[in-house]
C-alpha cells in the first residue's frame, strides 16, 4: 500500500467538501431561527408578484390587443430573483460573519478561503431555487404564467443568470471584505445598479442611447431580451445567450480575483478591525 504525505501548504491548496457541507449547514440552521432571512425568501417575492403581477394585469386592461404587458412583467419578477438572490447571498452571508464577530473564528479553523466562497455559491444557489420555486407556483396559481413555457431553454437561462449572481455577488463582497460595515449597504443597493440596464420589464430599444452602450455589455440583458423573443416571435435567440454566457464568464472570475485580492489585503490589515 502506498502512503502519501501531504505538507501542509498542500492541504490549504485542496478543497475538503466536508468543510464546504458544514459551512452550508451552518448558514441553513441560521436560516431556520432568522426569520427576517426566511422573509427574505419567500414574503418579498411574494408581495412583489402580487403588486406588479395585478399592475400588469391593469396595464394589459387599457389595450385589449396587447396582452404583453403581464408576461413582461411576470418574466422580469420571476427571474430577476435569480441574480438578487445569488447576490444577496454572498453578501448577507459574509455580514453576518462580520456582525456575529464571527469572521476571525472561522478562519482559525481548517476552513480555507476558496471552501468558504464555495459554501457561499452553494448556499445562495440552494435558496435562490427554492425562492424561484415558490415564485413560479405563485406565478401560475394567480397569474396562469408558466416557467415552463421556456421549454429545454429554461436552463441556460436559469444558468446563465445565477452566474451574473454569482459575479455580481463577490464584486460587491469584495468591498465589504475590504471595509466591513461602514459600506454594508451595498449588499442591498448594489445589484440595483444593474437592474435599470438589464430591461426587465421593457425592450433595449426603450433605453436611451448611452443607456443601451451600457445595457449591452451587462449579461442579463441579453437573456431578458432573449426570453422575450420567445414570446413575441416564438423563437428562441442562442446568440443573445451566447453573449451572456461570453460576458459572465469573464466576469465571473475577475469577480473572483478581485474578491481573493481584497481578502488577502483585508487580512494583511486584520481581519479583527472588520468587528
Amino acid at each position: 500500500m502506498k502512503i502519501i504525505f501531504y505538507t501542509s501548504l498542500e492541504r490549504r491548496k485542496m478543497i475538503n467538501f466536508n468543510h464546504v457541507y458544514a459551512m452550508v449547514i451552518r448558514y441553513f440552521i441560521n436560516l431556520r431561527h432568522n426569520f427576517d432571512r426566511l422573509s427574505d425568501m419567500f414574503y418579498w417575492p411574494a408581495l412583489d408578484l402580487f403588486i406588479w403581477g395585478l399592475t400588469g394585469l391593469y396595464l394589459a386592461t387599457l389595450n385589449i390587443n396587447n396582452k404583453d404587458y403581464i408576461f413582461v412583467i411576470i418574466t422580469g419578477l420571476v427571474f430577476w430573483i435569480i441574480i438578487w438572490r445569488m447576490q444577496y447571498e454572498i453578501n448577507i452571508n459574509i455580514l453576518s460573519e462580520i456582525w456575529d464577530r464571527n469572521i476571525v473564528n472561522i478562519f482559525a479553523s481548517p476552513l480555507t478561503l476558496a471552501e468558504w466562497m464555495l459554501s457561499l455559491m452553494t448556499v445562495g444557489f440552494i435558496k435562490m431555487m427554492i425562492s424561484l420555486s415558490f415564485s413560479a407556483i405563485l406565478a401560475y396559481i394567480f397569474y396562469q404564467y408558466n416557467v415552463f413555457a421556456f421549454g429545454p431553454m429554461l436552463l441556460p437561462i436559469v444558468i446563465s443568470l445565477s452566474l451574473t449572481g454569482w459575479a455580481t455577488g463577490f464584486f460587491v463582497a469584495a468591498f465589504i471584505i475590504r471595509y466591513g460595515q461602514k459600506i454594508q449597504t451595498l449588499a442591498w443597493t448594489g445589484v440595483a445598479l444593474i437592474a435599470p440596464f438589464s430591461v426587465l420589464y421593457y425592450p433595449l430599444s426603450i433605453l436611451p442611447a448611452w443607456a443601451q452602450k451600457v445595457a449591452l455589455l451587462i449579461p442579463s440583458t441579453h437573456v431578458f431580451e432573449a426570453m422575450r423573443d420567445i414570446h413575441s416571435t416564438g423563437n428562441f435567440s442562442y446568440d443573445k445567450i451566447a453573449i451572456s454566457f461570453a460576458l459572465n464568464i469573464p466576469y465571473l472570475f475577475f469577480s473572483l480575483w478581485f474578491f481573493v485580492k481584497m481578502f488577502n489585503k483585508s487580512k494583511k490589515l486584520g481581519l479583527g478591525r472588520l468587528i
